[in-house]
């Protein structure tokens, strides 16, 4: 007879399952714990995200080492300006019996590494938004649903602009973070050129399975919140919308569009996880505030003035909280 766990045991496996899941991914990726936990809090909240950062610092890797670490399909799928769709989704072929038949493209995996997302033009770029919103892929009428869980790693490079293809700001907003990855700190970069630069090869074992995610994913939307925590949320997000009843000074003097509805949601969520994720069973203001960076960066759009001045989004949403 299978015993029925209460949410309360399940929370504390799911902060066990971070504590193991951080101990496997250090085994490869040196430093960068809050880019770690960023993407673990993504992943049980059944979100997409954005990793932006200058090449060498380890996207792709730590990508493919948390996708071991979860035991789930995982498919790269490298963006070029040559990339169509069908090279994403798949394409029905005819076969011997010239019967048509679909072939399955690399978007049908558990986790998708869109490595350096914005070297392919616009066209591309939308064959994501249906699987990234329904979990699905239509192609010649027919439905093709998704394994679950799915999630998109996507990579970007912020430096080098040249041949590349901004993205659409409908595909910006189905990520729930965009996550900032920095040059390691001197201790670290010594860590890493010693670990890489000798024999020793790292073996990353499995520690959470298909269905544990599953099961994490919805204990987190069942978590309890109490409505002071959600209207702090909401009224972050109200505060970055110019020009409008709750707009703050700082949003109307240097936002041209603040952040939508999804934004909302996203942070309530990712405190929600934030908080198991810290051991506790219900998220505090302190625990929006943590997530509120990753999810409002890229959903708020700077003017020309913020631009002039070099007000980054980074330092409009730490004024705003």
């Amino acid at each position: 007879m299978t015993e029925i766990k209460t949410d309360v045991q399940v929370a504390d496996e799911l902060h066990e399952s971070f504590l193991k899941l951080s101990a496997e991914i250090k085994k490869t990726i040196i430093g960068q714990e809050d880019v770690v936990k960023l993407l673990i809090t993504s992943i049980f909240c059944n979100g997409h995200a954005l990793l932006v950062g200058v090449p060498g610092l380890a996207k792709t890797l730590l990508i493919h080492t948390i996708a071991k670490s979860l035991s789930l399909d995982f498919s790269r799928i490298q963006f070029t300006p040559d990339l169509m769709p069908s090279d994403i989704l798949g394409a029905e072929t005819l076969d011997k019996e010239r019967n048509f038949r679909f072939i399955k493209g690399p978007i049908f995996a558990n986790i998708i590494l869109a490595d350096e997302i914005n070297r392919t033009p616009p066209k591309t770029q939308s064959a994501l938004l249906e699987s990234m919103q329904e979990y699905s892929v239509t192609i010649g009428g027919q439905h093709h649903a998704l394994d679950k869980p799915f999630f998109v790693l996507a990579t970007q490079n912020p430096i080098e602009q040249e041949g590349t293809y901004p993205l659409p700001e409908a595909q910006l907003d189905r990520f729930m973070m965009m996550i900032k990855l920095d040059y390691p700190d001197y201790q670290s970069e010594l860590d890493i050129v010693k670990q890489t630069t000798s024999s020793i090869d790292q073996d990353v074992q499995a520690v959470v399975s298909k269905e544990d995610i599953i099961r994490f994913q919805k204990l987190v939307r069942q978590v309890p919140v109490t409505d002071n925590v959600i209207e702090y949320a909401v009224s972050l997000v109200h505060k970055t919308r110019p020009q409008t009843d709750k707009a703050s000074d700082l949003a109307n003097e240097f936002l041209e569009w603040g952040a939508g509805p999804r934004a909302s949601q996203n942070l309530i969520l990712g405190a929600k996880c934030n908080a198991i994720l810290a051991g506790k069973y219900s998220p505090d203001i302190e625990d929006v505030q943590a997530v509120a960076t990753p999810i409002l960066r890229h959903r708020i759009v700077r003017n020309f003035k913020a631009e002039a001045e070099g007000f980054t989004e980074e330092k409009i949403i730490q004024q705003l909280l």
